[in-house]
């Protein structure tokens, strides 16, 4: 793992902003990536710690779109390190001010059917699960954002650009609902988002848990929902998928943990 101090300005491709504070190289376990955010995390008390997952390229490509959607500054001076840092501080501030309007707020029950699956999504979504390594990719970026609650990191790396995507308004609500179930949000790529708990969750949570998951993805009778709910008590980790296409990532990315094209 390769740190960084906040501030310090970014070089080339290694960091999204002044606030990368780690990057990992050639990551092959979703294991390293909770690690390193757990230990990164005792590092930065003072703030928040989220991460990418699923395809770094793309993820900060629509991150960036993203940003310019929900706060625009033309006035960075990025030549100079300290002023550029402070502006990268007030965008996430700005961003999270507007998570946080309750006006402003995409409803839970608004949702629903919103990432309506197939049975082959379904599908992809529990292997997923089953086997998260394949989710990540080879090399993670983990941010220091500058905010005071677990749910709004994500103004750190906003995302959900396209319009059939979930937008960073949905993600942020879908957030806040995993929360009430114990699960913090860890990652965000540009597909996928990651939570973890501190423990598995029961039998019974977990079925709460799908519940909730029937509700963003519909076909609550699918035998899909009855595996994730075996699978999910035996571990710590929940993956989503908010874009349009998010089983296209999850197919590619658990064909070779499942024996499966």
């Amino acid at each position: 793992m390769t740190t960084f101090e906040p501030g310090e300005p970014p070089v080339g491709r290694d960091r999204l902003d002044s606030n990368t504070v780690a990057r990992l190289d050639d990551v092959t376990t979703f294991a390293q990536l909770l690690d390193a955010a757990e230990l990164v995390r005792m590092d930065h008390p003072d703030a928040r710690i989220v991460c990418t997952l699923d395809d770094l390229g793309q993820c900060a490509y629509t991150s960036m779109h993203a940003t310019l959607g929900l706060d625009h500054d033309d006035d960075i001076d990025h030549d100079d390190p300290v002023a550029a840092h402070r502006a990268e501080n007030a965008t996430v501030a700005r961003i999270a001010a507007l998570l946080d309007d309750p006006e402003a707020r995409v409803p839970w029950e608004s949702l629903r059917d919103t990432r309506s699956a197939s049975e082959d999504e379904l599908s992809a979504l529990v292997a997923a699960n089953r086997c998260p390594d394949r989710v990540v990719d080879d090399v993670v970026l983990i941010q220091r954002v500058p905010v005071d609650r677990d749910d709004l990191a994500i103004a750190g790396i906003p995302n959900g650009y396209f319009a059939d995507d979930w937008s960073t308004y949905d993600n942020h609500t879908v957030i806040v609902r995993m929360a009430a179930h114990g699960y913090r949000h860890l990652a965000i790529g540009a597909s996928l988002l990651a939570f973890a708990r501190p423990t598995p969750p029961t039998a019974e949570q977990a079925a709460a848990l799908i519940t909730d998951l029937t509700h963003l993805y519909g076909s609550p009778t699918a035998i899909a929902w009855h595996e994730l709910a075996l699978q999910l008590p035996t571990h710590r980790h929940l993956i989503l998928g908010y874009a349009e296409n998010f089983a296209d990532a999850l197919t590619t990315d658990t064909e070779d943990a499942t024996g499966q094209p």
